[in-house]
């Protein structure tokens, strides 16, 4: 038998907040309304409440000073990873542009750890990417496939921070892979992407495994562009 235990109410609440702060209901920089009142918007106990919000400051959201209002913090810039990774478990409320200035990031990292890869630990890359050459034809089978390269290489690079960061997108990951993947354009430069880095390495070529990867992490950001009409 399969059993499902439902979130606590604490859980509940801390969700509503995160999802009223990403939807601007409580922008940055702005005050929470009092307990009291708060309490009763939400349709929670004060004890709740006060989980809740103990929480969200503690993984950078809030920031509670006694005897003053609680303050909703700019998480752009006062945020940690802790903060992106929450936020790409709200699949619904991402804020603006967010999946396109990811993919902007991704790119400026991925040349690196790829590099890096082929440079520490080709001999587990290649039997990997033998395997990517015979992928179904589909968006969910390429979505697994290039997470668990994507993920592999940050591994092999030696720098375990490139893997704490890709870790951070994981469960946005594959709901954006189904999206991107969906284009037959996107499947086909992915699949042309794993043969050429195959061959960097087969050979040790690290500088050529930087190139094709900066390369393909450009035209990514523009197949998504297109898949999604310049939607983040």
């Amino acid at each position: 038998m399969n059993w499902t235990i439902p979130p606590k109410p604490a859980e509940l609440t801390e969700k509503r907040l995160i999802e009223a702060i990403l939807d601007g209901v409580f922008p940055v920089n702005s005050n929470l309304p009092g307990e009291r009142a708060l309490a009763e918007l939400l349709g929670v106990t004060r004890p709740t409440l006060r989980e809740a919000m103990q929480r969200l400051a503690r993984d950078g959201w809030l920031e509670i000073n006694q005897g003053k209002p609680t303050r909703v913090r700019d998480y752009w810039r006062e945020g940690n990873l802790g903060v992106l990774a929450t936020i790409t478990r709200y699949h619904d409320h991402l804020p603006e542009n967010f999946i396109c200035n990811l993919l902007f990031v991704r790119q400026l990292m991925a040349p690196t750890y790829a590099r890096l890869a082929v440079e520490c630990k080709v001999e587990c890359l290649i039997p990997l990417l033998e395997e990517l050459t015979n992928l179904p034809d589909n968006a969910s089978a390429y979505a697994s496939a290039d997470w668990d390269l994507h993920y592999q290489l940050t591994v092999c690079s030696g720098n375990p921070i490139f893997t704490l960061i890709l870790n951070g997108f994981k469960e946005l990951y594959p709901v954006v892979g189904k999206v991107y993947f969906q284009s037959h354009q996107a499947r086909s430069r992915s699949k042309q992407f794993y043969q050429d880095l195959l061959v960097c390495a087969r050979t040790g070529d690290a500088q050529g495994a930087h190139a094709v990867t900066d390369q393909v992490m450009r035209d990514s950001l523009e197949i998504w562009c297109q898949v999604t009409g310049g939607q983040s």
